[in-house]
C-alpha cells in the first residue's frame, strides 16, 4: 500500500479534532502541521506551518504545498509546543505515564543504576518512542543514614571530601548524566545524617572537573545559600516556610544570579507536604481516566495529613523574586512521591508557577527551553530546524491560559505520532476497572486473627507475619509469642519490638496480607470498620493500611494501657484509604527509637 492510499485511509483520524489516531500512524514519520500557533520554547508565533520528518523538525516555518510523503495535520485553533520536560522526577515505575501527558523528557534525580542504564541503552539505540527520554543522575550523593538511603536501594555513601572525586568518577562510569548532591538534615521527628559542607564543595568541584553538572537537594534557607555559594549549578527544590527575611531573600536571589544557577521550586511536592491535593488535575477526567486505580490513589494521597497552606508563602515569595531577577526557573514535580504522579503533575506545576507570579509564557519556557538549556540538552526544548520532533499540540492558547496545556490533541515522540498509546491506556484502565476482583467474603463474625500455637492463621489471605525495617536496611527487630487469652477468650499475640536507628522511619510489628499473594491487592470494599483488643506498656503504637503501589502506610496512632481495651476505627477516618486495593494491614511500633511491648487479639473487619 502506498503512502497516498494510507493517507486516504487514515486522514479522518489525523484532522485537528483527532483525539486518537489508529495504529498505522505510529509507523509514519513525516507530518506537515498547517496553520498552527507555535510556542517555540520562548515565544508564541501565529499561523505557522511545521514540517517534521525522520524524527527531526525539518522546517519550523514551512511554505508551499504538502510533500507527497507527508501526512497533513490541520492546526487551526491549536498551539504546537515542544515536548514538555519535567526537571525533577524519580523514575522507578509507571514508565508509560509521562508521555501520555505530553512529557517527552524527564530529568531523573535518583533511581537504580539498572533502570538508568536501561533508559540510556534505549535512548542510544532509539528504541523508546513509546516512553519519555530519561536524563538521570542515577545514584545520589548522600551520607550514611542520609536522605536517599531509606528506600531499600543499596548505594555508595560518602563521609569526607577526599572521597568525592572517586565517587563522582564511579557515577560517570555507571552512566550518570549529572551529579545530584543531598543536603538534608530532616526534621526533629525524622532526622537524617547529612553531608558536611566541605564534602558538598568537594563533590561540586569533582563534578565540574569532569565537565558534569552538580545540582543540590536542599530543604532550608541556610543549605540553599550554602549550596549556591559552593557553585552548585542549581537547586532542585525550594524550602517551605511562612516568612523570610528581606535581606536573606535578596542575598539568595543575588547569589543565584551571580552564579548563573537555576532553581526548581517543585511546588507539586511542596504542596503535598502541606497536605494540599492537586484538585485541578484530579477533577479533570481527561487526565484521571488515564490512571489506574493505584496510580490515581498515589496522586490523591499527599504527605501532609492536614492542610497547611501557610508554609507555601516562602517558596511563592522566593520564586516571584527569583523570576523578577531573571534567574532561570525550571518546572519540576518530584514525581514518584506521595501526592504526585508522572506526567499529570507537570500540568499542575505549570499552574502553580503562574500562581506564584510567572507569566504563562514563562511557565511554558520553564518546562521546555529553560531546562533544555540548563541541562545542556541542545537537541530539544525548542521548535526550530534540526531539533528533535518531540511535540505537543493542544487546543487553545496556553500562552494566555496555562491550563490549555491540558487540552491535548496530539503528541509526537521522536517524530512518531503516539496518540494510539493514549487510546490503549484508556482501554486498559477501563478494562481493569471492570475486572476488579469481587469483594472478599468475610466470616460472619469478621474475625481475621486465628492465632494458635501451630500458626498465625486467618480465614483468607496469606495470613499474619512479623514485619520490620530490615528489608530497607534498618536494624529494628521483632519477636512474636502467643500468650493465654484476652477477656473474650481469644488467644493473644505478644509483640516485643526493638525499634533502632538505621532506617529513616524505623518500625517493627505484625502485618496481615489479605490477598493469597502477599503484595497483591484485595478488595475489602465491604469493610466499614476494624476492631481489635490491645494492651501494652503505655506507649504510642500505629495501625496502618497499605494500598497497591503505595509504599507509605495510611496510619492512625493509638496509646496502649496495661489493661485490655477494645478499639474500633472506621475506615472513613483513614484519609484517602481505598479498600478496593488494600495490600496490607499492620500494627507496629515506631518511628521513635525504643523498646516496646504490646499484645493484640480478636482482630475483626466489620461491615457495619
Amino acid at each position: 500500500m502506498n503512502k497516498l492510499t494510507t493517507l486516504n485511509n487514515i486522514i479522518f483520524a489525523c484532522m485537528a479534532g483527532c483525539g486518537y489516531c489508529i495504529g498505522a500512524n505510529a509507523a509514519t514519520d513525516e507530518y506537515l502541521i498547517r496553520n498552527v500557533r507555535v510556542f517555540d520554547g520562548q515565544r508564541s508565533v501565529e499561523n505557522r506551518t511545521v514540517l517534521i520528518s525522520d524524527g527531526k523538525i525539518i522546517n519550523s516555518d514551512f511554505h508551499g504545498t504538502t510533500p507527497i510523503s507527508a501526512i497533513e495535520v490541520n492546526g487551526t485553533g491549536k498551539t504546537l509546543l515542544p515536548g514538555l520536560i519535567d526537571s525533577h522526577v524519580h523514575a522507578y515505575q509507571d514508565f508509560d505515564l509521562p508521555l501520555l501527558f505530553g512529557v517527552t523528557t524527564e530529568i531523573d534525580m535518583f533511581t537504580s543504576v539498572t533502570v538508568m542504564q536501561d533508559f540510556n541503552s534505549k535512548m542510544r539505540h532509539k528504541k523508546n518512542y513509546d516512553q519519555s527520554d530519561v536524563i538521570s543522575a542515577g545514584t545520589l550523593a548522600t551520607a550514611p543514614g542520609g536522605h536517599g538511603t531509606e528506600y531499600g536501594i543499596a548505594i555508595e555513601t560518602l563521609t569526607k571530601p577526599e572521597q568525592a572525586q572517586a565517587w563522582v568518577d564511579a557515577r560517570i562510569a555507571e552512566g550518570s548524566h549529572f551529579i545530584k548532591i543531598v543536603m538534608e538534615k530532616g526534621s526533629e521527628k525524622h532526622p537524617f545524617s547529612s553531608l558536611d559542607l566541605a564534602t558538598v564543595k568537594a563533590l561540586i568541584k569533582a563534578a565540574h572537573k569532569r565537565h558534569r553538572m552538580a545540582v543540590v537537594h536542599i530543604s532550608s534557607l541556610n543549605d540553599a545559600q550554602a549550596a549556591l555559594d559552593a557553585n552548585a549549578d542549581g537547586l532542585v527544590h525550594l524550602f517551605t516556610g511562612t516568612t523570610i527575611n528581606d535581606a536573606d531573600l535578596k542575598k539568595l536571589v543575588t547569589t543565584a544570579k551571580q552564579k548563573n544557577a537555576f532553581i526548581m521550586p517543585t511546588f507539586a511536592v511542596l504542596e503535598s507536604l502541606a497536605g494540599i491535593k492537586a484538585e485541578d488535575v484530579l477533577q479533570d477526567k481527561r487526565f484521571t481516566n488515564l490512571l489506574t486505580t493505584s496510580q490515581l490513589q498515589a496522586l490523591k494521597n499527599p504527605y501532609g495529613k492536614a492542610e497547611n497552606k501557610s508554609i507555601l508563602q516562602v517558596p511563592r515569595i522566593s520564586i516571584a523574586a527569583l523570576n523578577a531577577a531573571h534567574v532561570p526557573i525550571l518546572a519540576g514535580t518530584d514525581a514518584g512521591n506521595a501526592g504526585t504522579q508522572y506526567g499529570i503533575s507537570l500540568h499542575h506545576e505549570l499552574a502553580s508557577l503562574v500562581n506564584a507570579g510567572l507569566s504563562p509564557s514563562a511557565a511554558l519556557a520553564s518546562a521546555t527551553s529553560v531546562p533544555a538549556k540548563a541541562f545542556h540538552l541542545n537537541d530539544r526544548g525548542r521548535i526550530a530546524n534540526g531539533y528533535k520532533a518531540d511535540l505537543l499540540m493542544v487546543e487553545g492558547d496556553p500562552g494566555k491560559d496555562i491550563n490549555a496545556t491540558r487540552n491535548i490533541v496530539s503528541i509526537w515522540k521522536d517524530g512518531r505520532l503516539v496518540n494510539d498509546l493514549r487510546q490503549q491506556k484508556l482501554l486498559a484502565v477501563s478494562k481493569e476497572n471492570k475486572a476488579q476482583p469481587a469483594a472478599l467474603h468475610l466470616p460472619a463474625d469478621g474475625r481475621i486473627s486465628l492465632f494458635s500455637e501451630e500458626k498465625l492463621g486467618s480465614p483468607f489471605g496469606a495470613g499474619w507475619f512479623p514485619t520490620n525495617d530490615e528489608r530497607m536496611g534498618g536494624k529494628s527487630s521483632v519477636s512474636l509469642t502467643l500468650s493465654g487469652t484476652e477477656p473474650a477468650g481469644q488467644p493473644a499475640l505478644n509483640i516485643d519490638a526493638k525499634v533502632q536507628a538505621g532506617f529513616a522511619y524505623p518500625w517493627a510489628g505484625i502485618a496481615f496480607f489479605p490477598s493469597n499473594d502477599p503484595g497483591q491487592a484485595a478488595n475489602l470494599s465491604a469493610v466499614k470498620k476494624i476492631s481489635f483488643k490491645v494492651k501494652g506498656d503505655g506507649k504510642q503504637y500505629n495501625v496502618g493500611f497499605y494500598i497497591q503501589n503505595n509504599y507509605i502506610p495510611i496510619t492512625r496512632q493509638l496509646k496502649s494501657s496495661n489493661e485490655w481495651q477494645t478499639v474500633t476505627l472506621a475506615f472513613d477516618d483513614f484519609k484517602d484509604l481505598d479498600p478496593h486495593i488494600l495490600t496490607m494491614i499492620t500494627f507496629f511500633a515506631g518511628p521513635e527509637i525504643d523498646i516496646y511491648h504490646f499484645a493484640i487479639a480478636d482482630i475483626r473487619l466489620l461491615t457495619e
